[in-house]
């Protein structure tokens, strides 16, 4: 079974907690190795600019699910 069957969520909320795992599966699929990630999180956890960029790519993943959803229309 696929881990992302559907972009389809019942709330922005949902849509949300999407995006974030999007966010953090493109991680864990660009480095692969548990204990790579875990050596490099003390860094970049700490760290302000790589803070700020993650949340931009939550962000960018977001925009993603809620145009899939429709989110943003009028309700």
């Amino acid at each position: 079974m696929s881990w992302l069957p559907t972009l389809q969520t019942a709330t922005p909320e949902e849509g949300y907690e999407l995006a974030i795992k999007l966010s953090r599966m493109a991680v864990k699929k660009t480095q692969p190795d548990d204990e790579a990630r875990s050596k490099m999180r003390p860094e970049y956890a700490n760290d302000a600019v790589s803070l700020i960029a993650s949340s931009h790519v939550v962000a960018v993943n977001f925009h993603t699910v809620a145009q899939a959803n429709d989110h943003w229309r009028d309700r």
